[in-house]
């Protein structure tokens, strides 16, 4: 009688699962797919460990996928790297045994070695049976090589263990015994149809929650672009926070994208569900206190003068059962300190002018530049809310930390400044970009992330104006002069004096008082711009 595998309560809208194997398990895959592919679309990926991930985390920037099923150390480098569910196939007692007594066929010595632990039951296995069994692990691909090397040279000639030893120990001219069977990979099969059913329930009831664009997070784990490793360590982080609920604190310079990772915590988390759950960020040095009050905690009518009728809910409250984002977190105001802690501690806030408490479930996420710990000890932030803030923090690297990563992200912001123009880029961009690169990589980048856009952008101006001209280093340095500054040297102020208050007045003029706009045109953020009015 062939196998049967039990169908979900509704398959009107298919499950999206991908396996991911580099090895013989490859082939067991796409068996078991053709008795699963009525219900569930299944797509292979024959990538491993950190092209897989990046593949993965490309493609959910724009596909759908709600299970991945992987074996073996495979599994577990994915399992920490993506926000995707990943179910791990793994080997029965039975299918051990089995491949044991295919292993005994050829050797009367047996290795076996599996992914960071030992199997206890081997030992008493071995010695109830007569069959003399070495246990080896390993981690890395090097160390498994070493592992097969090790028992070849003691006398073993047959080695049992996942994909990636078997192929190891045939190619050390060994015999490789594959541990999975079919039954086990039905199972993992089953296991992510399971989780993709209890997936799609979830989404669907968030689904009903109607959220504003303006309350959505727009970027995700993609959207952290470099393949260095102090980037590749970030990724791995948001996708390890977004698993809990507890707070964060970002850390980073200016123009280093903590917004942009607040958001890829709060989409890539399991509270986001997708876009279905509100984000909300404010800039907390950017409003008067007076103001900031009431727009994180909201007001009751005849609250203050100019209160509006009927009163107003604040952020918190806008944020329920999502994200807060509270940027510059340093510059607030010691009295809305202690208002903010008590809601953190109490989840739930009062609005200004009234009496009753409404109850709030939100995450927040608080990022500063400065140092917190400083103003902590300097009596201008209270302890007791700098660690309540920063359960779980994150120390965003400065590009010139990570120079390895300034020619990908040029190039990625350039094609997306050329796009936003209606134009193309030309055919040999990338090769263009590597010319550059010298250039690129000896500037110290003070604006970080943020200042390698602009450039982007200000580039991507004359190009589209100009569309037979290359992207060589004079033409870069043309645009941007301020490139030939030797690395650590201050920008010169007789070069390019600092706009005065006058200056920016007459660029929000220029823009009609749109700050983003001006912002954006001087070159520096909208916080520096508030800062500069502020001052005048």
């Amino acid at each position: 009688m062939s196998y049967q595998p039990r169908l979900p309560a509704d398959i009107s809208d298919k499950p999206v699962i991908w396996t991911v194997s580099v090895s013989r398990l490859s082939d067991l895959f796409r068996d078991i797919t053709l008795e699963y592919d009525h219900l569930a679309s299944i797509e292979p990926i024959n990538l491993g460990f950190d092209d897989a991930a990046r593949h993965i985390r490309e493609r959910m920037a724009t596909d759908r996928c709600d299970v991945v099923i992987a074996a073996g150390s495979n599994a577990a480098y994915l399992k920490g790297r993506v926000s995707v569910p990943v179910v791990i196939a793994k080997a029965s007692g039975f299918d051990v045994m089995q491949a044991l007594a295919r292993a005994r066929r050829v050797s009367d010595r047996i290795g076996v070695i599996t992914y960071q632990e030992q199997l206890p039951q081997l030992a008493e296995f071995g010695a109830t049976f007569g069959v003399p069994i070495a246990q080896r692990t390993y981690v890395t691909e090097e160390d498994a090589r070493a592992q097969i090397n090790d028992l070849k040279a003691a006398g073993i000639k047959a080695i049992v263990g996942a994909g990636l030893i078997t192929d190891l120990a045939e190619e050390a001219g060994l015999t490789g015994v594959f541990v999975y069977s079919a039954a086990s990979i039905r199972q993992a099969f089953d296991d992510a149809l399971e989780m993709a059913r209890l997936t799609q329930l979830e989404s669907n009831r968030a689904a009903r929650t109607v959220v504003p664009d303006t309350l959505r997070a727009r970027h995700g784990l993609n959207d952290l672009r470099g393949e260095s490793a102090a980037m590749e360590n970030l990724r791995q982080s948001v996708v390890l926070y977004a698993r809990s609920p507890a707070t964060v604190l970002i850390q980073g310079e200016t123009g280093t994208g903590k917004e942009l990772v607040a958001q890829a915590i709060h989409r890539e988390g399991p509270r986001s569900l997708g876009a279905n759950r509100p984000f909300v960020a404010v800039n907390c040095g950017a409003i008067a206190e007076s103001l900031l009050e009431s727009e994180l905690f909201g007001h009751e009518e005849g609250a203050f003068t100019g209160a509006r009728r009927g009163g107003h809910a604040g952020l918190f409250e806008a944020a329920h059962r999502g994200t807060l984002f509270l940027d510059e977190i340093g510059e607030m105001p010691l009295p809305l300190q202690t208002r903010l802690l008590r809601v953190l501690e109490e989840r739930e806030v009062v609005r200004v002018g009234g009496t009753r408490p409404v109850a709030v479930h939100v995450r927040v996420i608080s990022a500063t530049h400065c140092d917190l710990e400083a103003r902590v000890r300097e009596g201008r932030f209270r302890a007791d809310l700098y660690y309540r803030l920063a359960v779980l923090r994150m120390a965003l690297p400065p590009l010139r930390e990570r120079r390895a990563d300034i020619s990908v992200l040029a190039e990625w912001s350039l094609k997306n400044a050329l796009a936003a123009l209606g134009a193309r880029p030309h055919p040999n961009l990338h090769a263009e970009i590597g010319a550059c690169a010298p250039l690129l990589e000896r500037y110290d980048w003070p604006g970080n992330v943020r200042e390698l856009r602009n450039l982007a952008e200000r580039l991507a101006l004359f190009l589209a104006n100009e569309p037979l001209q290359a992207l060589t280093p004079a033409f870069v340095l043309a645009v941007a002069p301020e490139l030939a500054r030797p690395a650590g040297e201050a920008p010169s102020t007789a070069a390019a004096p600092a706009p005065s208050a006058e200056t920016v007045d007459d660029v929000l003029a220029r823009f009609g008082g749109r700050r983003d706009e001006a912002a954006q045109y001087l070159g520096i953020s909208r916080t520096t711009l508030w800062r500069k009015l502020r001052k005048k």
